[in-house]
C-alpha cells in the first residue's frame, strides 16, 4: 500500500511555493536590477494565463451557472488575494 502525500506536502510542490532562482539575491541588488527582475518575471504572467484560459473559462461557466441557480461565490484569502477578493 503506497502512502499518499499529505495536503501540506502536495502544496509544497506547487510552483507558487518555490523560490524563484531569478530573485534569490534581490535583497542585495540595485534598485534598477530589482525592477528589471520584477519586470522580466511580470512578462511571464500573460503567457502562463494564456495556457490556462480553457480552465479559467470552465471555472467561469461553473460559477455563472451557480449564480443562475441562486448560488454564491465565496472568496477565501489572506494578504493580496484576500484584498483582491474584496475589490471584486
Amino acid at each position: 500500500m503506497s502512502e499518499q502525500p499529505s495536503l501540506f506536502e502536495q502544496l509544497q510542490t506547487l510552483a507558487t511555493e518555490q523560490k524563484n532562482p531569478h530573485s534569490t539575491h534581490i535583497d542585495t541588488a540595485s534598485v534598477e536590477e530589482i525592477l528589471r527582475v520584477i519586470n522580466t518575471e511580470d512578462h511571464k504572467v500573460p503567457i502562463a494565463v494564456r495556457r490556462e484560459l480553457p480552465h479559467v473559462a470552465e471555472a467561469v461557466k461553473i460559477v455563472v451557472e451557480a449564480f443562475r441557480n441562486g448560488g454564491r461565490l465565496f472568496y477565501v484569502g489572506a494578504g493580496t488575494s484576500g484584498r483582491l477578493g474584496v475589490v471584486d
